[in-house]
Parts: C-alpha cells; structure tokens; sequence
C-alpha cells in the first residue's frame, strides 16, 4: 500500500491487475467517449471558445485546464488554454454545456454556454485562492469559526505544516492539542485519521473519519471519502460506495471522491461505472493522476493493453517522480510482456 500525502489528508490506493497487486491511486485527452457518439457530432461544427484571465489584473492565463461537458449531448472534453488564454472546441452539438476552470492557488470557476448558432465566445475570470480566503474570513466569519478558539486553529495549522513536511507525530501532536483546545473541531480530527492511516493504525482512523462525520452532522465530505477510502482497504466495497456517495452529495466537485468510488465498483465488477467514475474525476481536474490508474485497471479488466499502457503513460507523465511511479513503470513493463504474449501464436 502506498499512501500520497497532501494539505488535505493522505490518499493510499491500490486494486488488482492479473496475477499481481498494482497500488493505484489526471490531463484528460479526448477518447473516443465523444468521438464515438454518431457522424452527427462532428457533422454540426459547432463551436465554445474563449478566453481566461486572471481576475486581479486582467492578464492571460496561459496552460489551464479548461474542462467542457454536456451530459445530454454525451460529450466530454478537456483542454488547456494557449499562451494568450485562449480555449476553443469544435465539433459541438446546439445545447447547453457546462464549463469548468480548474488552476491550483485561484477559485474554480463555473459557468454555462448555451450553443444554439455556429458558435458561443465567453470571457471567464480567475479569482485568487488566497484572496477569497481572505474575504471569506474577514466579511463571512460564520458562527462556528467563532467558537473554534484562535488557538486550536494555530495548532491545526501547525498539524497541516508538519502533514507537508512528511512528520506524522509532529502532525499528530498538534491536531491532538488542536481537538482538546476544541473537541467539535472535525476537519483537525479527519487529518488525524488521516494520519493514523498513513501509521497503518486502521481502526483508529476509522474511529477518527467516523468521528469527524458526526461532530460536522455528515456535511464534511472529505470524513466521507476517508471512511469510504478505509471501507475498500477493509474489503467491503458496497459499504464504501454508500459512505462515498454520501460525501459526494455534499462535494460533487471531488476528484478524489469519484476516483475512490471508481476503486469500489472496479471491485464489485462494474468496470463501466467505474469508468465513468474516473472521467469525472478527470472532469472536475484534467491533471488528476490518479484517475489514469483508475482507468488502467479499468483496462486490465477488459484486456485491452494498448489502451492500458496508454492510462499509464498519461500517469507518468504527470507525476513522473511520484512515490508510486517505479510500481507503475513495473506494470508498464509487465502489460507489454502480456500484451506479446497474447499476439504471439499458440
């Protein structure tokens, strides 16, 4: 088991491939999803285009990831912007489709275009992560922040700085002074079943993630997708879809939570939901690796090699230095050997 370490928790993934145990854990090129819909797709030559600036001072924002799907239309595509911050789509069907910017250190960005002529042209702002933090804080301090004491708060975010440092008890001692300075402080008791994870000590992080559900009364959807998480670890994949879906129906934006649920029905046989599990994980962030291996495995199980090595390759090179990425160029090499094997003659 492999367990990646982010300010948000710790994600360890693992599923099966042939013979062996692959440890699993996004940039979404077009496939066939859309491509393969009917003539009429790209018959009508429609087009979305734009551009993305950055809010503060109206400059381009060049290399986003710039997500469009429609679920009546069928179609599902991702691209990056240019250096000026342009975007365009072609081959679009009239409809109504929903439009995503995703860019580490500024907000998501959401908006709809109606396509109802040859083409739609938009202008969509990004607005700093840190800035809406800020506002946030200071204009819209809600009436729990208020009774979180300014002390736990500093100790959680010492637990956070040890988490990035890759310190487990340094992170432990201070999420732990944080939940005694203020026992209803969930988000610092999920990281510290996070971290009991991360220790292998799994009935202690599923006290924690459970703990973390009830003191947030089920609204904290990252609790979810660690029980959830912990659930598939346990063997018990039905139990950990219901506990994901739950998290998702209050986070329907989670990568992370639709790739995990992909790992669930991968494991109860249902390598088409989860699929579509991992394409909107992929939806909701282009460079989600982690949703490659998803749909790696998802290969595996139908023996399609080639597109196999293609998932993992699309893994590699987005997080080519990943604690993981030695296993995943293992099993790289191990899908070539059985891919001549199965073309070589009896």
């Amino acid at each position: 088991m492999l367990c990646v370490w982010s300010n948000t928790g710790v994600s360890c993934l693992q599923a099966k491939f042939l013979p062996i145990v692959f440890l699993n854990f996004a940039l979404l090129t077009y496939t066939s999803i859309a491509s393969a819909q009917n003539s009429s797709f790209v018959a009508t030559e429609g087009r979305i285009c734009g551009t993305v600036l950055l809010n503060a001072d109206h400059r381009p924002a060049s290399q986003v990831a710039v997500s469009l799907k429609s679920h009546v239309s069928g179609v599902f595509r991702s691209i990056l912007t240019d250096v000026e911050g342009h975007f365009e789509v072609r081959g679009l069907p009239p409809g109504t489709y929903e439009i995503i910017v995703d860019e580490p250190g500024y907000e998501s960005a959401r908006v709809n275009a109606q396509l109802n002529g040859p083409s739609a042209e938009l202008v969509i702002y990004l607005r700093s992560a840190t800035l809406a933090e800020s506002r946030r804080s200071n204009d819209m301090v809600s009436v729990r922040d208020l009774k979180v004491p300014a002390k736990a708060r500093i100790e959680f975010q010492k637990g956070l700085e040890r988490l990035d440092k890759d310190d487990p008890a340094g992170a432990l001692s201070h999420l732990n002074k944080a939940i005694q300075l203020s026992p209803g402080y969930y988000e610092a008791r999920y990281h510290i079943g996070a971290v009991e994870l991360k220790l292998g000590r799994r009935d202690e992080a599923m006290r924690d993630f459970q703990a973390a559900i009830d003191l947030s009364a089920g609204r904290y959807a990252l609790a979810h997708f660690g029980l959830g998480y912990l659930l598939y670890l346990e063997g018990q994949p039905r139990e950990a879809e219901t506990i994901l879906r739950r998290g998702l129906e209050v986070d329907a934006n989670s990568p992370n939570g639709y790739a995990i649920l992909g790992m669930t029905l991968l494991a109860q046989d249902h390598p088409d939901a989860a699929e579509n599990c991992a394409r909107e994980a992929l939806l909701r962030k282009p460079t989600f690796a982690l949703a490659h291996l998803v749909l790696a495995d998802v290969y595996a199980r139908r023996r399609d090699y080639p597109m196999r090595i293609r998932e993992l390759d699309a893994y590699l090179n987005l997080d080519p230095s990943s604690p993981s990425s030695q296993q995943v160029r293992q099993a790289r090499e191990l899908t070539l050997r059985v891919q001549a094997q199965s073309l070589a003659p009896n």
